[in-house]
C-alpha cells in the first residue's frame, strides 16, 4: 500500500460524515472562526493583562504585566489547528491528543484547555467568568504561576517543546500498541531544523497499522524564527514536497491568511488526512493490507507568523515577519501609541461576542468542545497513569545464574536479563516495548526475538533476520528516536527499556534530563497519574569498550542523572546478573521514576546467589564478608568500597592480595548497588541512614572507593557525612584507547593494584611488610605494561582470575 486512492480514501469511512468534514456549514464556520478569536483573546491576555480581562474600560498601564512574557507568533496556527481538530473529533468521535513541538505557544493550548472547560475543572481557582480569566492572566509566565511553555501543568499536553526536536517522536511512541489513538503532532518550522527533528520523520517506517494508532504531522511554516528566516519556510514549496515525500508521506497543503477562507480550506484537507489515516487502518485491519508501508498523509500548513496581530508597529512590519515571534507592542506600559495598539487589536477579536456578561464563553464557542474525555485537554492518554496497567512480570528467580561460592561463575548478565525481558513481551503483547539503537544482540538482549521480531514497516529481504511488520522490538539507528519513543509510550501508559552502549547515551543525554524536569513537576500535581519510569539500560560500557577504543569509553549519564532531583533519579550499578534481575523487577514494576541501570555485557564473574542478591539490592549496600579480612570486632585498618561491575572485580581481587601478602591488615570490603543510598536521607528517599553508613564505612576509617564512573560523583554523593574527605576514590578518569580489558583499568589508575597501594598509603596502621607489597604492586604494574605490548592481551593472571585462583 504505497498510496491511497481516491476509492480506497472512502474505505472504512462514513461518507456523509465525510462530506460535513470536508464542507463545513456556515454556521460550523461561525463556530470555528468564534473559537478561533477566543483563544486569540485569551492568548493575548495572558502574555499582557495583569487586569481588565474583559475590556470593561478602557486599557490603561494598570492593567498592563510589569513583565511582557510569552510568544505569539506561533499561537493563531497552533489554536486554528486546535479548533478544526477538535471539530473533526466531534463529529467522528475519534481519540486524539495534540502535542505542540513549537512549545512556546503555551499560552494557546492554556487557552484552548480553559475554553473546553477542563482547566478550570482542574483548577477550580481559574474559574470560567471573570475573576478566573483575570487570574488565567495573571498566572501566565509569573512568579507563582504556570511556565510559558505547554508544560507538564497545561493539560492535555505529554510534550513540553522547551528543548526543539521531539514532538514527532513523542507523538509515534504515543500511538505504538495504542490503536484508537491519532496524535497531532505540529511542528514548528524552526524546530524543523534539528537534528532530531530531522531524523525523526521516519517514525512510518515502524509503524504498524494493524495494532499502532496514527501520527498526523502539521508543518507549521509561518517563515520566521527569533530574528530570522526559517529553512523550510524559504525553500521552494515543490522541494518540501519532494522532501517530505521522499520520506514516505503524503504530503497535503493549506496557504493563506483569508477568512473564512483559510478554515474552510484547512477543514477540507483535515477531513482528507482523517480519511487516508481511516483507510489505512480500515485495510490493515480488515485483511486487505498487502504488507507494504502505507503513506501516511501529512500537512504543510502555511499562515503567517503573528496572524491577526498588529500588522505594522512603529512604521515596521510585524505581522508574517520574525517580529512577531514573541511580544511585538513592548514597552506597553510607557507608551500610549503601543497601548492604544494592544487595546484595538484586543477589540478587534470582538471579546463581547465571545464571552457573556459573566465571562464564561458563549454558547458559540462552548459548542466547538467535544465532550468528556474527548476533549483533547481531558484525554487520558495524555494524562497516561490513568491507563496504566501493572505489567505481569514472571518470577526473576527463575533466570538465575547459580553461584555457589563467589567469583568462581562466568557468565553474561544481560544475557539473563534477555531471557526475563523475552517473557515479559511474552506476557505483556501490547503494553512493554524494547528500544535499542540497533544493539539488542550486541548487548546480550537477543532473546527477546524468541518473542517478537524488530518492528519494521519497509521491505524486507530474505537476509533480514527477525524483521518483520508485526515486530515490537524497536530498533533504530538514532538514539534520539529510541528515548523519545519511549518517553512518548510511558506518558501514555505502557511500559519499557531503552538500551544503548554506555558512551551513547550522552546523545540523548539533554532528553534524559527533560524527563526528569517533566516527571518532577508532574509529582507536584495532585491530577496528574504516576506513569511508568524511564527505564534505561547501559551496557557496552566505557571499561569494556576496549576493543572499540576511546571514542565508546564514556560514563557520563551517571552524572546527568545525578543532578535530577532525588525524588525521580535512581542509578543502579549491579556487580552481576542476580542482582540485575533484581533491580530489573524493581525498576520494571516503578512509576515516574528514571531508572539508570549501568552493568557491561562481557562476561563476569558472579558474586552472589540470587537470595544474596535480593537482600544485597534491598538495603542497596553491604558489607562482603568473605572478600575482606575485617572480623566484625572493632573498626577495619581501611575499607575498599566498590560500585559498578569491573570495579567491583578490582576490589575484591585487591582485597585477596592483601589477605595473602599483608595478613595482618584488617580489610572490609563493601559494595554499592543503588548509588543513591550513599546520600544522607535528606538529600535523597533512597539515602541510608547516618547509622548504617557508620556500620559500612566507620565514621573515620579512611574509604579507597573504586567507582565506575568519574570519581568526583562520589564526593558529591558522601557531601555531609562524618569526614567526607577520608574518601579516596578510583574511577574513570578520561583515559582510554583501544587496548586490554585490564590495561583500561591501569590506565585509569583503578586497577587491583593500584587499590592495593591506595590502602596502604591510607591505612590507620602497617603490618609489616606493607612496603615490599608496594614494591611488588609496581613490578606488577611494569609487567602488565609489557606484556600486552608483547602479546596483546592480559597477562594470563589478570585475564582468568577468579577467587579460586591462587596465581596474581
Amino acid at each position: 500500500m504505497t498510496a491511497v486512492s481516491d476509492e480506497q480514501v472512502r474505505e472504512g469511512v462514513d461518507e456523509d460524515t465525510l462530506r460535513r468534514l470536508a464542507a463545513p456549514a456556515p454556521e460550523e464556520v461561525e463556530q470555528l472562526d468564534a473559537w478561533w478569536r477566543a483563544a486569540n483573546y485569551l492568548t493575548i491576555g495572558q502574555i499582557y493583562l495583569q487586569g481588565n480581562p474583559l475590556l470593561r474600560e478602557p486599557l490603561a498601564p494598570k492593567h498592563i504585566k510589569p513583565r511582557l512574557l510569552g510568544h505569539w507568533g506561533t499561537s493563531p496556527g497552533l489554536s486554528l489547528i486546535y479548533a478544526h481538530v477538535s471539530r473533526l473529533i466531534r463529529h467522528t468521535g475519534q481519540q486524539a491528543i495534540y502535542l505542540a513541538g513549537p512549545g512556546h505557544g503555551g499560552p494557546a493550548l492554556v487557552a484552548a484547555g480553559y475554553l473546553e472547560g477542563t482547566y478550570s475543572e482542574i483548577y477550580p481557582h481559574v474559574s470560567q467568568d471573570e475573576a478566573g480569566m483575570s487570574r488565567l492572566f495573571r498566572q501566565f509566565s509569573s512568579p507563582g504561576g504556570i511556565p510559558s511553555h505547554v508544560s507538564v501543568t497545561t493539560p492535555g499536553s505529554i510534550h513540553e517543546g522547551g528543548e526543539l526536536g521531539y514532538v514527532l517522536v513523542h507523538a509515534f511512541g504515543a500511538v505504538m500498541d495504542n490503536p484508537d489513538l491519532l496524535a497531532v503532532a505540529v511542528v514548528g518550522d524552526g524546530e524543523a531544523e534539528t537534528g532530531p527533528l530531522e531524523g525523526s520523520w521516519k517514525g512510518v517506517s515502524f509503524l504498524n497499522p494493524e495494532r499502532d494508532g496514527a501520527v498526523l504531522p502539521i508543518l507549521h511554516l509561518n517563515g520566521a524564527k527569533i530574528v530570522g528566516p526559517t529553512v523550510l519556510a524559504r525553500k521552494d514549496p515543490a522541494e518540501v514536497r519532494r522532501l517530505l515525500g521522499g520520506h514516505g508521506y503524503d504530503v497535503l497543503e493549506v496557504e493563506g491568511s483569508d477568512l473564512p477562507g483559510m478554515h474552510l480550506r484547512f477543514a477540507a484537507v483535515l477531513a482528507d488526512a482523517w480519511a487516508r489515516i481511516r483507510a489505512i487502518q480500515h485495510r490493515a485491519r480488515t485483511g486487505a493490507w498487502d504488507g507494504t508501508r502505507p503513506r501516511w498523509p501529512l500537512i504543510v500548513l502555511r499562515s503567517p507568523k503573528g496572524w491577526t496581530g498588529p500588522e505594522q508597529v512603529d512604521g515596521v512590519q510585524v505581522a508574517g515577519t520574525w517580529r512577531a515571534h514573541q511580544v511585538p507592542l513592548s514597552g506597553v506600559r510607557d507608551n500610549p501609541e503601543h497601548l492604544a495598539i494592544l487595546e484595538s487589536w484586543l477589540r478587534s477579536y470582538r471579546p463581547e461576542e465571545l464571552f457573556d456578561a459573566d465571562g464564561a464563553p458563549t454558547e458559540p464557542v462552548r459548542s466547538l468542545a467535544p465532550r468528556g474525555d474527548l476533549r483533547m485537554s481531558a484525554s487520558p492518554h495524555a494524562d497516561g497513569g490513568r491507563l496504566t496497567r501493572d505489567l505481569a512480570l514472571p518470577d526473576f528467580r527463575d533466570y538465575a545464574v547459580d553461584v555457589p561460592r563467589p567469583a568462581r561463575t562466568r557468565a553474561e548478565s544481560t544475557r539473563r536479563l534477555g531471557e526475563l525481558l523475552r517473557d515479559v513481551y511474552r506476557d505483556n503483547p501490547d503494553t512493554f516495548r524494547l528500544f535499542c539503537p540497533d544493539e539488542t544482540n550486541s548487548n546480550r538482549l537477543g532473546a527477546v526475538f524468541e518473542e517478537s521480531d524488530r518492528a519494521f514497516a519497509e521491505r524486507v529481504t530474505g537476509d533480514d533476520v527477525a524483521i518483520s511488520r508485526n515486530g515490537r522490538v524497536m530498533e533504530v539507528l538514532s538514539e534520539h528516536n529510541c528515548h523519545g519513543w519511549l518517553e512518548g509510550y510511558t506518558l501514555t501508559g505502557r511500559h519499557g527499556m531503552f538500551a544503548t552502549y554506555e558512551a551513547f547515551a550522552m546523545v540523548s543525554a539533554s532528553q534524559t534530563v527533560q524527563h526528569g524536569k517533566w516527571l518532577q513537576e508532574a509529582g507536584r500535581l495532585p491530577w496528574r497519574a504516576k506513569v511508568p519510569s524511564l527505564n534505561v539500560l547501559l551496557t557496552s560500557t566505557a571499561w569494556r569498550n576496549d576493543h572499540n577504543g576511546f571514542s565508546h569509553q564514556g560514563p557520563g549519564l551517571i552524572q546527568v542523572v545525578l543532578t535530577q532531583r532525588g525524588d525521580v533519579a535512581r542509578v543502579y550499578l549491579p556487580p552481576d546478573a542476580n542482582c540485575l534481575l533484581s533491580v530489573a523487577d524493581h525498576c520494571l514494576r516503578s512509576r515516574s521514576y528514571i531508572n539508570l541501570i549501568v552493568i557491561d555485557k562481557q562476561p563476569q564473574l558472579q558474586w552472589l546467589s540470587i537470595d544474596q542478591a535480593i537482600e544485597h539490592c534491598a538495603r542497596g549496600a553491604g558489607i562482603w564478608d568473605w572478600a575482606g579480612t575485617d572480623d566484625g570486632t572493632g573498626d577495619p585498618d581501611i575499607v575498599l568500597a566498590c560500585a559498578g561491575d569491573v570495579v567491583t572485580m578490582e576490589t575484591v581481587a585487591a582485597a585477596r592480595i592483601l589477605r595473602e601478602r599483608l595478613p595482618g591488615l584488617k580489610v572490609r570490603v563493601v559494595n554499592v548497588v543503588d548509588l543513591m543510598t550513599l546520600m544522607r536521607p535528606k538529600d535523597h528517599p533512597h539515602g541510608m541512614s547516618g547509622t548504617l553508613f557508620t556500620e559500612l564505612f566507620t565514621d573515620t576509617v579512611d574509604v579507597v572507593f573504586a567507582f565506575h564512573g568519574y570519581p568526583g560523583a562520589i564526593h558529591q554523593l558522601v557531601h555531609g557525612r562524618p569526614d567526607a574527605d577520608r574518601f579516596r576514590v578510583r574511577g574513570f578518569i578520561e583515559e582510554g584507547t583501544t587496548t586490554t580489558p585490564f590495561d583500561m583499568t591501569v590506565r585509569n589508575r583503578a586497577s587491583r593494584y593500584h587499590l592495593v597501594m591506595d590502602a596502604i598509603n591510607n591505612a590507620r596502621r602497617l603490618p609489616r611488610g606493607a612496603s615490599d607489597l608496594m614494591a611488588w604492586c609496581e613490578r606488577k604494574l611494569a609487567e602488565h605494561q609489557a606484556y600486552v605490548v608483547e602479546h596483546l592481551e592480559d597477562m594470563p593472571e589478570v585475564r582468568d582470575w577468579s577467587l579460586g585462583d591462587r596465581r596474581g
